[in-house]
Parts: C-alpha cells; sequence; structure tokens
C-alpha cells in the first residue's frame, strides 16, 4: 500500500511538472506571437524601410566640369579622361595594405598615392571604389590586366581629369582646381551644397575656376543601385542624370595674352588691357606665372616649394592683388581735377624753377633748372612735377580724395575674378583709420605735395589703374570690368552674356576730358612716350610713369646689386584717340623710367591688337640706362633742403 503512494505521488508531481512546463511553453509561445506581431505588424514599416536601405544604395553621379574658352574658341580649361586603379575594400580577399603592396609590384605606387587612398578611404563608405593610382599609362594598364585575376576587388576605371592646355599661359585669369580641403568643406556646408559635392574630390582654388564654380561644377546625380550582403552592386534600379556644368567664354584675346606675356620676358610685373566701352578686359597678365596643371591632381611638396619659396612670388596675381604707387599716371587725373575743380584752366600757367617750396622744405623737379612756363597741356606732355606740387596745394587732400574716389581709386573694381586688394587712396580718415599711435594720425601738407605726383601713400592696383583709364577715355561711363563675356549651357548651346555693368557715370565736362586726352595724345607724339610710340600707324594717348620704391636722396643708380630697390615702371595708354577699342595698364617691377621699361610692351600689345602683328619698333632700353631728362626721375617727389 505505500509502494501504491509513493507510486501515486511520483505520477501527479511528474503531471504537475507537465503542466507548469507546458504552461511556461504555452506562455513562451504567446510572448514570441507578441513579439513577431511587433515587429510584422506594428512595425512593419520601419523594418521594411531598415532592410531597403541596407539593400539599396544611392551612389552619386559627379557631373562633368564645364570648359573654359577664351573670346576666339581657344580652350584654356578643359576635361579628359584617362584610367585609374581603384579598389573597392568590401570586394578585396586580403588586408589593403598586402593588397597595395603586391600592386606596388606591378605599377608604381608612392608614398603620396597611398596617403591619399587612406584619406579618401575615411570618407568612403565601404561598397565605393577608392583610387589608389591615377592617370595609368596604357602599359600599365596592359600589366594590370594582365595579372587582374590575382586582385579581386580591384579595377581599373575610366575617369574625367582637368587639364589646362595653355599651361603657363593667362594662369592667374584660369585659375586651377585642388581637391577638396576642410575649409573647402565648410564653405560648402555653409552654402547648403553638401548634396551637391557627394563624392566629388575637386573644386575651384583661384580664378575662373573658383568664382565661377557654382556654373562649372554642374549638379550632381543620382544611382539607386542594388547591393549584396557584402555590399557589392547587383543591379541599378533607378537613376537620375548628372547636370553638366555649364562652359565659360572669357573676353580675352589668347593671342594677345600670350604676346603681352612675351613681351615681358623674364621681367616681374603686370598688365590690364580693357575695352572701355564693355568693361570687358581683352588681357591681364602677372609675371612671372605658374603651370596650373602642377595642382589638378595634388602638387608635389617640390612642386609646392619650389612656388612658395620663390621670391618672384609667382602664384601672387601683381594684376589685381599688388598695389604700387602709380607715379605720374596719376598726373593727367590731377589735371583733370584741377580742371573740374575750377583751380586750374587750360590756359593758366606757372613759372616752373625746378623746385616748389612748402613748409620750409623743397620739393624737386625732374628737370634741374625746371621747364619754364609750364600750362596744363604742357604739364602732361613734359610731366612737369612742380606744377602737380602746386596743384595738390591748392586742391588740398580732401579735394584729392573726394575727386579720385569718381575714379574708383582704392576700391575694388568688382572683377570677377577672387583676391582683388583695395589698394589706398590716401585721405586724412584714412591715416587715422590705418596708424594707432595719435601722432602718426595726424595729416601734414607736406604729405598732400607728394601725393599730388602720384608718390606718399598712394598705391593702387593695375587694374583700378586700367579701369580709371577706361572710364576716361569713355566720357566719364565706367564699367565693371570682368572676365567671362558668356555662359554656355553645354546640353543646349544656349549662350547667356554677361551684361556690361556700369558702376558709375562721372559727370565731367567734355572740353576738361579733350583737354587732359590731348595733353597724354602729345605725350606719344612728343613727350616721354614719343620714342616708344615712334612710327605708329593709329593714333594713341599715354603717360608714363615711375615709381618710387627706395630713396636714394638725389641720387642715381650704379650697378646692379640693387636692382629689387630700383623704381617701379608705369605706362598707362589708350587707343585709336579718335574712338578708343583699347585702354591699359602696364606696370614692370624695378624697371626703372616708365619710357624705357613699360612703354616699349604697351606698344607691341596696341600693334597686335589694332594691326594684328608686331611691326618693328624700338627694342625697350636697359632699366639702368640714364635719363633723357623728359622723364619724370627718381627721387623727384624727395623732399631736400
Amino acid at each position: 500500500m505505500n509502494a501504491y503512494h509513493a507510486h501515486e505521488q511520483e505520477t501527479q508531481r511528474y503531471h504537475h511538472r507537465l503542466l507548469a512546463a507546458g504552461v511556461f511553453v504555452f506562455l513562451g509561445l504567446v510572448v514570441l506571437a507578441a513579439r513577431l506581431y511587433v515587429l510584422q505588424v506594428e512595425r512593419h514599416d520601419y523594418f521594411r524601410t531598415r532592410a531597403e536601405g541596407n539593400r539599396i544604395a544611392l551612389l552619386p553621379i559627379v557631373p562633368h566640369r564645364g570648359s573654359i574658352v577664351d573670346r576666339n574658341g581657344t580652350v584654356l580649361a578643359r576635361n579628359y579622361a584617362a584610367f585609374t586603379l581603384e579598389i573597392t575594400p568590401s570586394l578585396t580577399l586580403k588586408g589593403l595594405e598586402e593588397t597595395i603592396d603586391e600592386l606596388g609590384g606591378l605599377i608604381t605606387i608612392e608614398a603620396r598615392d597611398r596617403r591619399r587612398f587612406h584619406k579618401l578611404l575615411a570618407e568612403s563608405r565601404k561598397f565605393e571604389s577608392v583610387p589608389i593610382r591615377t592617370r595609368l599609362s596604357d602599359e600599365e594598364v596592359a600589366r594590370f590586366i594582365a595579372q587582374r585575376y590575382r586582385f579581386p576587388g580591384v579595377e581599373v576605371q575610366a575617369r574625367l581629369f582637368r587639364d589646362y592646355p595653355q599651361g603657363t599661359a593667362a594662369s592667374h585669369i584660369v585659375g586651377y582646381i585642388g581637391r577638396i580641403n576642410d575649409k573647402d568643406v565648410e564653405r560648402i556646408e555653409e552654402r547648403g551644397e553638401t548634396a551637391n559635392y557627394r563624392n566629388t574630390e575637386y573644386i575651384g582654388k583661384s580664378g575662373v575656376e573658383a568664382s565661377y564654380e557654382a556654373r562649372l561644377h554642374g549638379t550632381t546625380g543620382t544611382e539607386q543601385v542594388e547591393v549584396n550582403a557584402s555590399g557589392r552592386a547587383v543591379r541599378q534600379l533607378s537613376s537620375i542624370p548628372a547636370a553638366v556644368g555649364a562652359d565659360l567664354e572669357l573676353s580675352i584675346d589668347m593671342n594677345l595674352q600670350k604676346m603681352a606675356e612675351a613681351a615681358f620676358g623674364t621681367r616681374r610685373g603686370a598688365l590690364v588691357a580693357i575695352e572701355p566701352s564693355t568693361g570687358g578686359v581683352l588681357a591681364m597678365v602677372s609675371t612671372p606665372t605658374f603651370d596650373p596643371n602642377l595642382f589638378v591632381d595634388g602638387i608635389s611638396s617640390q612642386d609646392w616649394q619650389a612656388l612658395n619659396d620663390s621670391p618672384d612670388h609667382p602664384l601672387l596675381n601683381r594684376a589685381i592683388y599688388s598695389a604700387y604707387p602709380p607715379g605720374s599716371t596719376f598726373k593727367p587725373f590731377m589735371a583733370l581735377a584741377g580742371l573740374t575743380s575750377g583751380k586750374r584752366t587750360t590756359s593758366q600757367a606757372i613759372a616752373d624753377p625746378g623746385y616748389f617750396n612748402f613748409g620750409g622744405h623743397r620739393f624737386m623737379d625732374d628737370k634741374v633748372g625746371g621747364h619754364g612756363l609750364v600750362n596744363l597741356h604742357k604739364s602732361i606732355v613734359v610731366s612737369c612735377n612742380t606744377y602737380y606740387y602746386m596743384l595738390a596745394n591748392d586742391l588740398g587732400i580732401d579735394g584729392i580724395a573726394s575727386f579720385m574716389t569718381q575714379f574708383g581709386f582704392g576700391a575694388r573694381t568688382g572683377l570677377d575674378l577672387p583676391g582683388e586688394a583695395e589698394g589706398v587712396l590716401p585721405s586724412p580718415e584714412w591715416k587715422r583709420r590705418r596708424f594707432r599711435n595719435p601722432a602718426q594720425q595726424r595729416w601734414y601738407g607736406g604729405e598732400t605735395i607728394s601725393v599730388g605726383i602720384g608718390q606718399g601713400y598712394n598705391a593702387y592696383t593695375p587694374i583700378q589703374m586700367a579701369n580709371a583709364l577706361a572710364a576716361l577715355v569713355n566720357g566719364g561711363l565706367q564699367f565693371h570690368p570682368h572676365v567671362v563675356r558668356y555662359v554656355i549651357d553645354a546640353r543646349s548651346g544656349e549662350r547667356r552674356m554677361v551684361e556690361p555693368e556700369p558702376m558709375r557715370h562721372i559727370a565731367l565736362a567734355p572740353e576738361h576730358i579733350r583737354a587732359v586726352l590731348q595733353g597724354m595724345e602729345d605725350v606719344n607724339k612728343v613727350g616721354t612716350g614719343a620714342r616708344a610710340f615712334a612710327g605708329a600707324p593709329y593714333t594713341s594717348g599715354g603717360k608714363t610713369g615711375t615709381a618710387q620704391v627706395y630713396s636714394l636722396r638725389g641720387g642715381r643708380y650704379l650697378g646692379r646689386a640693387n636692382e629689387r630697390l630700383r623704381d617701379h615702371s608705369w605706362f598707362i595708354a589708350y587707343a585709336p584717340a579718335e574712338q578708343p577699342k583699347i585702354a591699359l595698364a602696364v606696370l614692370v617691377e624695378n624697371g626703372g623710367f616708365g619710357a624705357a621699361s613699360a612703354a616699349p610692351i604697351a606698344r607691341q600689345v596696341m600693334d597686335f591688337y589694332l594691326l594684328g602683328q608686331i611691326p618693328g619698333q624700338p627694342a625697350a632700353e636697359d632699366p639702368e640706362a640714364e635719363d633723357s631728362g623728359a622723364e619724370d626721375g627718381g627721387d623727384a617727389g624727395e623732399i631736400s633742403e
């Protein structure tokens, strides 16, 4: 009996355990069913979206960058296809470093290629290919293809690269592209254009490439692809094509540009030639130049050091960034200020003894003994300093600054290139802003005298000088200078003109303009520019100038030891005089007298532009040559006893 009861109890315990297990299993199934309901019903849309996100990838389609041509269709910047060796990390069977090492046995892979690869790899997704070598030669492509089976996940791809077929010519105008850096990323994010630059490696860094980046870049497209668990693209689902960037046609004449650059030879300097009636820039020279092709795929440290450490600063666009005292090229505008203000008339003459006394100091003229009786016309032709010493004193610094502001001196012209400097139009207000020391903030009368001949604190860029002259010969109508003439839709071919944009119309009396221009025309006939323009088959006007760099206290240049301390050479000119088609400013750094260095360059440019050729003309004189006495000499504005 006891055995029976023991068996019955054991059976009951077993049933209880079985029941408990059944309840536990049932509850587990209920929980599982509830969870499945939540996942598959309530959160169906969420997880489906997540799954689709893992299955489908959106790949950017980088647009083709627009081309740049000159006014005659000469190509200045273009794209060309070349092969690149690219690695898709998710498809490689070996480690990346091992793969790269083995590839190095077939194709040259330098340390900078590795650095660039790892930088791009950090910014890419695992199923995107990353270039390890760019611009492969046909031989390198053939070597890799023969061994391709050894490198899963490594492919040769065709990509577009930027090319500047003109090399160093017009490099400061066209500019260059370079790899996008952190600062570029910040600017892109600020403009809200992050999506449009996905997978884009390059961006405009200088010149037109930078200022018209938004037009040249185009619009990035997208490709929707299905990927497998390894991240490999299986098939294309849909695609939105990229919009090609716009092409640009410049106002620059490349033949004129090359000729002007060649005219400088090895000398440093700048030239700006403008079409007065539109503001279109015909040529813009800054020498020395550089080759923008060096920057396209990342400039080497050796090339960068050579450019950056050069004492000639080839990366500097002297035409728009460097400001120089204008010297006597300032005098025609001073003469116009005198006529407009009523301080001078065309017939009024002064006696020039060869100096001007002011405040117990003597400001010397360039000609010992002076020029005798000098009226406005003669003051321009012979470049009489004494005339402008007196005129500056009569106008006063406020009168000079007020008048010169109208021509854009000391202000950016609004040129469609980055990096333009303001220059300096001196005034008491400017001096108060410029200096902190109260003693230095005071304006002295003697400073006004120096300003009158284009010295002192005066400092203007070649683009400002050329644009001011263009306004003068255009009857007072001044345009914003521009280098881009047409924006062209690459697909439709539609050409949208960059309309000339007037800056201002300066209220000037026609008879006053004519009086000044007649003086400038005689500069090239019988004055300081006569030798450079001898035999020209067209009429022109001009004005030489010498900008003092270092005071010689009345001395003269001896030997070649201090070449960089010599005066800068200026020349401004326009032609034909009857209806000017070109107005230009030439600056030769440390070139000495304007008639010797800058004027012959201006003659060559005008001959080429107006006649289509360069007829024989006097060769440029040695900058060290003795002054003939006609040009404004060095240290003419120096204060002496």
